[in-house]
């Protein structure tokens, strides 16, 4: 799939694979080292691009199954919003190239391929735990 980068990101913290029958947003991990963890399919310490954009990621924070990510979705996700943090519907602006007030798959996957390549600080292909730990809560502004 083609990927264009996005005008605005502060939207979509690393994310964690889904557990058969467990609810997103009552057991998201909540810190950098957890939320590795429950990506890292290969468990090498680091996160890939594709373990960081895989189809189960997508697929949890997509609750009820219609293909787009809303704003209450990604608030329940990304869990409550910091005193003057942007909310989850201030995040999705950035993203939302048709402008409907939802991510599709391919806006979602574009944003968390910007994101990506913003954690990587070090440009190797891979998140390790420092970088992602710097990036937790971290808004983006501006183009990759």
């Amino acid at each position: 799939m083609n990927v264009a980068v996005p005008r605005l990101l502060a939207l979509v913290l690393p994310l964690a694979a889904m557990a058969p029958g467990i609810c997103w947003a009552q057991d998201s991990p909540v810190s950098a080292a957890a939320r590795l963890q429950a990506l890292d399919a290969d468990h090498d310490g680091v996160l890939s691009r594709y373990e960081y954009d895989s189809d189960a990621a997508l697929a949890l924070m997509d609750s009820d199954g219609n293909g787009e990510i809303s704003a209450e979705e990604l608030q329940a996700f990304l869990g409550p919003t910091d005193q003057g943090g942007a909310s989850a519907a201030e995040r999705i602006v950035g993203s939302d190239v048709d402008n409907n007030g939802e991510l599709s798959d391919e806006e979602l996957r574009r944003s968390l391929d910007f994101r990506f390549k913003w954690l990587d600080k070090n440009k190797d292909g891979n998140v390790d735990l420092a970088e992602l730990s710097g990036g937790l809560g971290v808004p983006m502004v501006g183009r990759n």
